[in-house]
């Protein structure tokens, strides 16, 4: 017995060192955490419990059989977050770079399954070079059953990707279908193929930051959503970020005690919308003025910035938000902002998070660039994914809501649940001065000036959109806290399904 005792404590000590001290060294000379020690500041302490620490590789050539260590660069199991359960995968860089062999892969698979069965999140922590090239198919494959276990999971249990080294060739396509990615900036990189391959195929000569670093990915591309310094401020995000999230979409949102008070008047919204219609304003300090100790967490706040989206809290239970930024090309619609807030609202509403949409919108961005370069179809996205979410919706229009834009952006005519307006909203086909021009082509500039005036005065309010049922109330600023705080409450109970179907196609 203490023969076996001992042995199992050898193999014990052996998967918790991985690559050995000198890998281990090289990586924090790289200013990274080891696998084991990314998933320390992760979870709660003394709550995680490891599968599979002993399973090792099973490929005989180029010499692996003689290269076997404990838990083969990957380690897998569950713990908690604040009490709550995750099941998780932190890639070991230190032992054969992390590399994605078939059994690396089956305990990846493992975790996955686990996850679903009993409805909790997956985070997955990824650092490494790709496919084992020892293995050949046998790696691809791995990836392969990753991928499908991505698919099946996505809209059941959440799934978040951590980017805390290389991501390159296949196994981007892993994090590329969960729901969120967060990187490290300087030392996480995502891309199909390197900069080598790059400079052969096409003779362009591009670094790896530059191609597919953490600040092109939440700038250029929007592939991932936040960067943050180092792998320490990475995980504790993670771990506020994940208070935010249901276990499954069979679980309701979660619910923390706050001392803010549900129907906290904000006198200061009153005057925050200024007198000059083409004046901006931060739509951040409406949100954080009607959220629970104006706790926001942004997604992709460096990407699209004339639409925000983020988590937040009202009477302790999260809610989405989603926002027009006047201060960002004046809160219109474009390609990059419709794909953004679409695939937000999605998420969502597959796991029935309320959303509240605050509307500042002049319309969809005109020009070559965005007709060529597909705002139709991009802007139905979010069209739709506004449409199909059966979720409890709230929208308040502060100022602007024009033309195509205010029916995308979760009006009443897409099954808004409650719309309200500020006095100072205004809804309209378009601006006054572009409908003057069409209506009254032929006119003086004086006379244009004189029925400009009368359009504004008579459809720059929201009063006859209010007269037709389009807005519910017409309320006062400072009390929008304590309309949505009482919404939400309502709306609990919404019962909303739409007609049955396999799946639906929205305009990808």
């Amino acid at each position: 017995m203490s023969a076996n005792i001992a042995e199992m404590e050898r193999r014990r000590a052996a998967a918790k060192l991985g690559g050995g001290e000198k890998r281990i060294a090289a990586q924090h000379a790289k200013g990274k955490l080891t696998a084991r020690e990314r998933l320390d500041v992760l979870l709660d302490e003394g709550s995680f419990e490891e599968l599979d620490a002993y399973v090792e590789h099973d490929c005989v050539d180029f010499g692996m059989q003689d290269q076997k260590i404990p838990g083969d660069g990957v380690v897998t199991g569950s713990g908690t977050i604040n009490g709550r359960l995750v099941f998780v995968f932190s890639q070991d860089f230190t032992v054969f770079g992390g590399s994605l062999s078939k059994r690396h892969a089956e305990k990846i698979c493992k975790v996955m399954d686990s996850a679903m069965k009993v409805g909790a999140p997956v985070i997955g922590i990824n650092d490494s070079g790709g496919a084992r090239i020892q293995e050949g198919v046998a790696s691809l494959g791995g990836y392969a059953e990753v991928f499908q276990r991505n698919v099946l999971a996505s809209g059941v249990i959440p799934q978040i990707s951590l980017i805390m080294g290389p991501c390159a060739g296949g196994a981007v396509y892993s994090p590329a279908m969960t729901d969120f990615i967060f990187m490290v900036k300087d030392s996480s990189y995502m891309f199909v193929t390197g900069p080598d391959v790059v400079k052969t195929v096409t003779n362009e000569v591009v670094t790896q930051e530059e191609l597919g670093g953490a600040i092109t990915h939440t700038t250029k591309t929007s592939v991932a959503d936040v960067a943050f310094e180092n792998d320490i401020e990475t995980l504790l995000a993670t771990r506020d970020f994940f208070d935010f999230l249901p276990l499954s979409n069979r679980e309701t949102v979660p619910e923390r005690p706050t001392d803010d008070e549900w129907d906290r008047i904000e006198d200061s919204l009153d005057t925050l919308i200024p007198a000059n219609a083409n004046q901006p304003y931060d739509m951040h300090e409406v949100i954080r003025k009607v959220l629970d100790e104006g706790d926001f967490f942004e997604i992709q706040p460096k990407h699209a910035g004339n639409i925000l989206c983020g988590f937040g809290r009202v009477e302790g239970r999260t809610v989405g938000v989603v926002a027009n930024q006047p201060m960002v090309l004046a809160g219109v619609l474009d390609i990059n902002s419709s794909k953004k807030a679409a695939r937000f609202v999605r998420f969502c509403d597959a796991f029935e998070i309320p959303i509240v949409t605050f509307v500042d919108v002049p319309g969809f961005l005109p020009g070559t660039a965005q007709e060529h370069n597909g705002i139709i179809k991009h802007g139905a996205k979010l069209l739709f994914a506004y449409a199909e979410a059966t979720v409890p919706k709230i929208t308040v229009i502060t100022r602007k809501a024009y033309g195509g834009a205010y029916d995308v952006m979760a009006s009443k005519h897409l099954r808004g649940d409650l719309n309200y307006a500020w006095p100072t909203a205004e809804i309209a086909v378009m601006g006054a001065k572009g409908a003057v021009e069409i209506i009254f082509r032929g006119m003086s500039a004086e006379e244009q000036a004189e029925k400009t005036k009368e359009y504004e005065d008579r459809f720059a309010n929201p009063f006859v959109a209010a007269q037709r049922g389009y807005i519910d109330e017409v309320i006062y600023p400072h009390s929008t806290r304590r309309r949505i705080a009482l919404g939400l409450r309502k709306l609990r109970g919404k019962v909303l399904e739409n007609p049955w179907k396999k799946h639906d196609n929205i305009p990808l």
